[in-house]
């Protein structure tokens, strides 16, 4: 099998496992996606999905967000890790959505990654669960599966997206980021992987030392 019958597989199975790809984050709007994602870096959607709701029920846009302190929000999001950064950056992008965008979160990557606290994941993320743009988020769990599925061999989650974009076809990058996340849960782990019992793996196989 070579890479391009390679990454056909995985499509089809992937599409085969996960033919709907609901949005692990709870949310309503792009500015209530935008925080959810900004409070998941090291953390699990999970737990940010428990958080949120706290959040949200006293401020869920960004001039309700404002009316907060940062040490407020800090308080409020704090199980999520990282809560003094998070905290900071939840309210100074709130203030450039009000001050820059008339309270409206921006469809634009430059934007976006012109937030504090908003790297490219997270903008990729938003641009494409938000407004449809197409884009491929790559975290940590991406960047591991794409080693170990022999998709690409890059160091850096950057490098990863590269190769990625090249391989799969424009219009399945929305759908396929959140595919793989979900066959690396079920299927895929980063620790106790059974490659005989995940549906790539047990046909394709795999690098076994995974990054």
């Amino acid at each position: 099998m070579n890479k391009s019958q390679r990454v056909q597989f995985i499509l089809d199975t992937l599409e085969q496992h996960y033919p709907e790809t609901p949005i692990p984050l709870n949310h309503t709007d792009a500015y209530t996606l935008l925080v959810s994602v900004l409070l998941s870096a090291q953390c699990t959607d999970e737990r940010v999905n428990q958080i949120t709701p706290h959040l949200f029920a006293k401020a869920n846009n960004p001039a309700d967000m404002l009316k907060l302190s940062v040490e407020e929000i800090q308080d409020i999001i704090r199980p999520c890790g990282l809560s003094p950064m998070k905290s900071k950056g939840i309210y100074g992008l709130s203030k450039m959505i009000m001050e820059l965008h008339n309270g409206e979160v921006p469809a634009s990557f430059e934007a976006l990654e012109a937030m504090p606290g908003v790297g490219h994941k997270t903008a990729s993320v938003v641009m494409s669960q938000a407004f449809g743009v197409p884009a491929f988020p790559v975290d940590t769990h991406i960047h591991r599966l794409a080693y170990r599925w022999r998709l690409s061999a890059a160091k850096s989650v950057e490098e990863t997206e590269r190769d990625l974009k090249r391989l799969i076809p424009k219009d399945r990058w929305n759908k396929a980021h959140l595919q793989i996340i979900f066959m690396g849960r079920e299927f895929c782990p980063a620790r106790g992987h059974i490659p005989e019992k995940c549906p790539v793996c047990a046909v394709i196989g795999c690098r076994e030392k995974s990054k």
